[in-house]
């Protein structure tokens, strides 16, 4: 078994395979290998569309065998701890392996277990979640059980999540899946956060929905405890001069967001910053420590959205700064911050949010982006979901 690789990747999701796949586009004698313990390959963005009812969980998940690039070793190991100063790590099965250049693409850690009471409802009395692939088709089944009068919360956590957007596509299906069945339900955001959008342009647009769905806003609200049997769900609320109380809201629907991190192995190694994130030049993806180390997708402790659009701006940075390295030349890519959230407003209508590092709006296309528009609907359900299996994976883009 060969344990020195010239690059090895920690990850097999989007950010690790799109990064193998470019780079062995960009030179096919590269030695590369992927550290992924897991069988499975998913596209979680449809999650959300999943949980409205209108696609199916089957056409998001892959045998990860098949998305892994060719001529790359698959190490189907998961790392147990880093050591950076030694160009080595060891994995939880006990081997070693040492590289020249490492790339992390580690992802963002569920932390389920910090709402209690969470982990034993879920998927029953009325709590689910799109960010679980088992849960994905009960929230469609949940939405069906809406009656007149019925209590539907929508969480959010206060820490960073994987797709900030989607706490809110859900609920917006929700609202216009009420409208048209006409069930008045009421719908409650209730959100650790503080705003409903951070960039004022796709945030007015999204209080407009707010309006139409009549949707009851609660910020600073974080959900800390969750009593399935009794339908009850309580929230830590922050008042503007730091004090907390607590608030209990019932429910027929719960929707959890849960909180995120980076991933415990992360967290605990010489790699992460003060809050366990990946420590890199938000410009040029290299860690600011260690030289020969790079990371990039939802992992790092770049201030962007963590998307998956967001991997497919850095991706192309990260393979041209790590061909420089390995050449002994200045890195001279640089990311812009880039991020996109498509923000599902109804059954047939989206805001595609585009946008950069300090919330400088990126648009892509000739239009108000900012304006909910079925032709933005048909991007998400049916043309991103083929890009991404057949030309991200792929490094065609």
């Amino acid at each position: 078994m060969t344990t020195h690789h010239q690059i090895l990747i920690v990850g097999g999701g989007n950010a690790g395979i799109a990064a193998a796949a470019q780079l062995l586009r960009a030179d096919k004698k590269l030695n590369i290998a992927i550290l992924e313990p897991g069988d499975k390959h998913y596209y979680m963005p449809a999650w959300t569309l999943v949980g409205g009812g209108i696609f199916n969980m089957k056409a998001t998940i892959r045998d990860e065998k098949d998305v892994i690039p060719k001529n790359t070793t698959w190490i189907k190991e998961s790392v147990d701890r880093f050591e950076p100063d030694q160009n080595r790590l060891h994995t939880s099965a006990g081997n070693t392996y040492t590289y020249d250049v490492l790339i992390v693409a580690a992802g963002i850690q569920m932390n389920w277990h910090l709402v209690k009471g969470l982990t034993e409802t879920l998927g029953k009395n009325g709590v689910t979640s799109n960010y679980h692939k088992d849960y994905a088709p009960y929230t469609w089944e949940c939405f069906q059980t809406l009656r007149d009068g019925d209590a539907a919360l929508f969480t959010a956590p206060s820490t960073p999540t994987r797709c900030g957007g989607a706490p809110q596509k859900i609920m917006y299906l929700a609202g216009d899946y009420c409208k048209k069945k006409k069930i008045n339900a009421h719908i409650e955001f209730v959100s650790g956060g503080s705003v409903i959008f951070g960039i004022k342009r796709y945030a007015d647009e999204l209080m407009k929905l707010v309006q139409d769905y009549k949707i009851d806003l609660h910020f600073k609200h974080d959900l800390v405890e969750v009593a399935g049997p009794n339908r009850v769900a309580t929230f830590r609320v922050t008042a503007p001069d730091g004090s907390t109380s607590e608030v209990k809201k019932t429910f027929k629907l719960l929707h959890v967001v849960p909180p995120q991190s980076a991933p415990d192995f992360i967290k605990e190694s010489p790699l992460a910053d003060e809050k366990g994130w990946v420590d890199v030049d938000k410009f040029t993806l290299q860690h600011k420590r260690f030289a020969n180390v790079f990371s990039l997708g939802d992992v790092t402790n770049t201030p962007n959205a963590k998307t998956g659009a967001a991997i497919r701006k850095q991706t192309p940075v990260l393979v041209k700064n790590i061909l420089s390295f390995l050449q002994q030349q200045p890195l001279a890519a640089s990311y812009s911050g880039y991020g996109s959230c498509p923000l599902v407003a109804g059954y047939d209508k989206l805001i595609l949010a585009e946008f950069g590092y300090d919330n400088k709006v990126m648009e892509t296309f000739p239009f108000d982006q900012s304006k909910p528009r079925w032709s933005m609907f048909i991007l998400k359900k049916y043309i991103l979901p083929w890009l991404y299996w057949n030309k991200i994976l792929k490094g065609q883009m």
